[in-house]
């Protein structure tokens, strides 16, 4: 079930961690419409989260069209969702990490190859675990 990388750490609220996830496997492909999600009290006791987190995450998501519910069945992504987004519309979504990851490279002095070596090692990584 672990489809979702949920950081309690983090200073993101996790709703909004998980809407962010949501629409970046939609826009990529991974979710694809008609595709159920796991149920709000099954995501809420994997990642030890109050229901109410992961509902506010699937309604905002719903307002906004990605999402879909029908009464008595799972969430699913919406029949309307665009298919997968270009290349150049996904790296858009993750500019703001990169700026964000280029200002604290340039504050703590590292090199470009030391920075881009380290993020093939966790791609890497975080390939062979799916």
């Amino acid at each position: 079930m672990s489809i979702f990388s949920i950081n309690p750490n983090s200073g993101e609220p996790i709703y909004r961690q998980l809407t962010g996830q949501i629409k970046r496997m939609v826009a990529g492909g991974q979710l694809r419409a008609g595709d159920a999600l796991p149920s709000v009290r099954e995501l809420a006791a994997h990642y030890a989260v109050n229901p109410m987190t992961i509902s506010k995450a699937y309604s905002l998501l719903e307002a906004e069209g990605i999402l879909e519910r029908q009464r008595g069945k799972p969430m699913t992504v919406a029949t309307q969702t665009q298919s997968k987004q270009s290349e150049q519309a996904r790296l858009q979504q993750i500019r703001p990490q990169l700026e964000a990851l280029a200002i604290a490279v340039r504050q703590l002095q590292l090199s470009e190859q030391s920075v881009l070596s380290a993020f093939s090692e966790l791609l890497a990584q975080k390939n062979e675990e799916e």
